[in-house]
């Protein structure tokens, strides 16, 4: 999840600027490409060499001196036989050792990767650990959580307020870690430490909290799943928590905890009564929320939202819509809270289905807005859900290709939120079987259940389950920047269209109004056809269901 903030973003929404900051996105496309820029996003031999078992991280938070001291041990396996791999951590931060076994290790530092030497060959299918102790003063949140890091707040009695967020940014601002997203742990444990009268939440169950000699408390956290790793996340503040209940299809009981500003408890119980309702939708469209064992949480933040496997951090100010207006323009957007609703989205789509390059982030935005819409179809039906996807078709700038740069930790243009919603509401229509369609999305949320994937893999799903190839289809709104735009002319009382788009032999149905003031469809290729309808002087679409461009030619 990254938006520019509410007013800034405001004044461009209303305006339809073409560098619409709603869905803004840090892009290097068409930009100079460093070496950090490859280190980060490569999975180089000294990376593909190993899998991530397990991050056992223990970490201590000093909110006076804006200081963490910590040491993660990290179990892999060697998927080949190597001598030396790579972790990354920021480089302001310090590494003190690192030990196999207890036996410090060699290792050389390269900005913020850092390569690691072993004396023997760690051997093909063997499972190993290795233990890296840091310190400093961490990266501070400069935009959060757009431009992330430490947020080191105050809330309104002086108690230190403290949030973490570091998506594309990377979770090596503040742990060492293998960080590509290619590689998640099976499992993790978060223990922090934090001063004395301070909550510290983070992912997972908390299994302990450990009243500490020098006035600290630590707080032990279990993550029971795949996790990424700009997921995990610390909150630390003078927390109010407070508990319900969601009861599944089938009966389960999902705990369900919501840690608040005190001040903020009255407000909190009546805002997060959408949750159960939100869960049952997307239970319905996309099966159980996927981190039954961890449970589900809102954790109220010093900054608007994020996605945090099962620690949503929240920052909408207890308001419908984002941060009080409708994103969309629909009307619809101001009939629920923003960050509840698309923030949990993400619990299926990015945190359970994700992603295994950052220039594919489509997979994680782009069907989680569409989930939004989905969401309103399923609570106030299908002409709502149509008007808050149509919404979303006048906000794509259209400048960029969704899908970005690989490699080089560069994400695709911003355009993967609206155009990603809008080219999938799209397909819905084309396909025209409701049954077969959702049937397919929550095949989809199912068959890639924590596992990362890819655009290559999505799309071949999609067209095994839809028993069609859309290949063509993605391949137009993905990996260029038009949409496409269906031509047309009249010759005498004759229609003739077609599709002008990159992607060679294009071919897709749409729906038109013919002479007689009724729908039907029409399949143009990017060949002139003449089509068997006749229309008025002026081609008109299906409305709020088609996402393309018309032109008219004489």
């Amino acid at each position: 999840m990254k938006f520019m903030y509410c007013i800034y973003m405001l004044l461009f929404f209303f305006s339809f600027s073409i560098s619409n900051p709603i869905f803004a996105q840090k892009t290097k496309k068409g930009s100079k490409y460093t070496r950090q820029d490859s280190l980060r996003g490569t999975l180089t031999k000294e990376r593909i060499c190993y899998d991530v078992l397990y991050y056992d991280l223990q970490i201590r938070i000093d909110p006076d001196k804006k200081y963490i001291t910590g040491k993660n041990k990290m179990t892999y396996q060697a998927v080949n036989n190597f001598s030396r791999l790579q972790i990354d951590l920021f480089d302001n931060l310090i590494i003190e050792s690192i030990t196999q076994n207890g036996k410090d290790l060699k290792y050389k530092r390269e900005g913020n990767a850092t390569f690691v030497d072993f004396p023997t060959i760690q051997i093909k299918g063997t499972k190993a650990n290795i233990e890296i102790k840091y310190s400093g003063n961490p990266r501070l949140a400069k935009n959060p959580p757009w431009d992330g890091g430490f947020s080191w707040r105050k809330d309104k009695n002086n108690k230190d307020w403290v949030g973490l967020s570091c998506e594309g940014l990377g979770a090596s601002v503040w742990f060492p870690n293998k960080d590509h997203l290619s590689d998640e742990p099976d499992s993790m444990r978060v223990v922090a430490e934090v001063p004395k009268g301070l909550m510290c939440v983070a992912n997972g169950n908390l299994k302990e909290k450990k009243e500490l000699k020098d006035n600290f408390v630590s707080f032990d956290w279990r993550i029971g799943y795949p996790i990424n790793n700009y997921n995990v996340t610390l909150n630390i503040a003078d927390y109010t928590q407070f508990s319900d209940v969601y009861t599944s299809q089938d009966g389960e009981k999902l705990a369900l905890d919501y840690y608040v500003l005190p001040e903020n408890l009255e407000k909190a119980k009546k805002q997060f009564e959408q949750v159960k309702p939100m869960l049952a939708c997307y239970e319905k469209l996309f099966g159980k929320y996927p981190f039954w064992k961890d449970g589900y949480a809102l954790v109220e933040t010093p900054y608007l939202g994020m996605e945090h496997q099962g620690a949503i951090a929240y920052g909408n100010r207890y308001m419908n819509g984002y941060q009080g207006y409708d994103l969309t323009g629909s009307g619809e957007g101001i009939k629920f809270d923003y960050i509840i609703i698309h923030e949990t989205g993400h619990e299926y789509w990015g945190n359970s289905v994700s992603c295994q390059d950052h220039a594919e982030m489509w997979i994680h935005e782009g069907f989680c807005t569409y989930a939004e819409g989905l969401y309103v179809e399923c609570m106030w039906g299908k002409e709502a859900g149509d008007k808050y996807q149509g919404g979303y078709f006048k906000n794509p700038a259209n400048e960029q290709p969704i899908i970005g740069d690989m490699g080089v930790n560069g994400e695709g243009s911003g355009d993967m939120y609206p155009k990603g919603a809008a080219f999938l509401h799209t397909l819905r229509n084309v396909v025209n079987d409701d049954a077969l369609w959702f049937k397919t999305i929550k095949g989809l949320a199912e068959h890639f259940k924590y596992k990362t994937t890819n655009t290559e893999e999505i799309v071949a799903f999609m067209n095994k389950s839809l028993k069609k190839d859309y290949t063509k289809f993605f391949d137009q709104y993905l990996r260029f920047p038009k949409i496409p735009v269906l031509q047309y002319r009249k010759k005498g009382r004759s229609l003739e269209c077609r599709w002008k788009t990159d992607v060679k032999n294009f071919e897709m149905r749409i729906k038109i109004k013919n002479i007689k003031n009724e729908f039907e469809w029409i399949t143009p290729t990017d060949v002139w056809k003449s089509m068997n309808v006749r229309i008025e002087n002026e081609l008109e679409i299906l409305p709020l269901s088609f996402y393309v461009d018309i032109e008219k030619i004489d």
